[in-house]
């Protein structure tokens, strides 16, 4: 299978491309060409911009399939399937569970959820945009490819190579043991869904040539933050002692934490996506191969969470 990735040297688009040529396909790569250089040495690589509209690359060739890792605009994909029209044979779009309303939601919500309404006159990506402007994407990419395109919604994703706080904040905060403290409720669902489990389901779809969306969604048993820390600290070899403290005490965007009101969201279905050949890797695994990883890189800052200092502070007066 010739599969043509729009990004692919970064996280996910990494974790992608790793199962693709385990697979045995032949991969091309399109991007700006400035970052993971020194992956995937003899894979293709088409040199462009979708920031600019730079597609001229893509001009030439045909593929089984493209999967759009990098595409957060109705711009990015309107332009994409300009150039490539009728040469791809499966266009398969990474969207987001950001595309979905977030009230009115119960547990165990499918891909049928009604979507938030699509947003086509910004390309700001914030809170408040990025969901809809996803579900434009989705529009777009149906209504030129049909039966032909695939939607992947992806929950939290994590493992090793991302940069983001995420579970990476955790594992690191729960290796050093002692007190934690969690701004919010113990008992709040959290879903992280593997990137090579993520991975593997792009590969599959592709593979099976199946249309439709699915929710990329983990890990393989449920789990509250709670048991996600004490996870993180028993493959670490630590022991924690969980400590709540008022969400507000802490600036936004706190890794991986909700409001109640939105803990719907973290217990979406998985079942159409395992039906299609979805991996269910353990959080334990998960949280090992990303504390490996982490400490491998020298652990540098990140860009959410508690600095020592700050959660001590916090848990003084909790």
């Amino acid at each position: 299978m010739r599969i043509l990735v729009l990004g692919g040297t970064s996280f996910v688009g990494r974790a992608i491309v790793d199962d693709a040529l385990r697979t045995g396909a032949e991969v091309t790569l399109f991007g700006r060409g400035r970052t993971g250089t020194d992956l995937f040495p003899g894979v293709p690589r088409r040199i462009g911009d979708r920031d600019t509209g730079d597609y001229a690359a893509l001009r030439d060739g045909s593929w089984d399939a493209v999967v759009d890792v990098s595409g957060y605009v109705p711009r990015h994909v309107g332009q994409a399937m300009e150039v490539l029209g009728d040469r791809v044979g499966r266009y398969l779009f990474l969207s987001s569970q950001a595309v979905y309303e977030r009230t009115g939601v119960g547990p165990g919500s499918d891909e049928d959820t009604p979507r938030r309404p699509p947003v086509r006159d910004t390309e700001e990506l914030n809170e408040d945009t990025y969901g809809p402007l996803k579900a434009a994407c989705e529009d777009d990419v149906l209504a030129r490819y049909g039966s032909r395109a695939t939607i992947v919604r992806p929950g939290k994703v994590a493992g090793p190579y991302d940069v983001q706080s995420g579970l990476t904040y955790w594992v690191r905060r729960a290796a050093r043991g002692g007190r934690v403290a969690l701004p919010g409720s113990p008992e709040q669902p959290v879903q992280v869904v593997d990137s090579r489990d993520l991975a593997r389901l792009v590969v599959r779809l592709l593979a099976d040539d199946r249309p439709g969306a699915f929710h990329a969604v983990g890990p393989a048993e449920p789990t509250t933050m709670a048991e996600l820390i004490t996870t993180c600290a028993r493959v670490a070899g630590s022991r924690v002692e969980v400590v709540p403290v008022p969400p507000e005490a802490v600036p936004p965007f706190f890794p991986l934490t909700r409001p109640r009101s939105r803990w719907s969201t973290q217990q979406r279905s998985p079942a159409r996506a395992r039906a299609a050949g979805m991996p269910a890797t353990p959080l334990a695994v998960t949280a090992a191969d990303v504390l490996a990883w982490d400490r491998e890189r020298g652990e540098p800052p990140l860009e959410y969470g508690l600095s020592p200092a700050e959660e001590a502070q916090l848990l003084a007066g909790a």
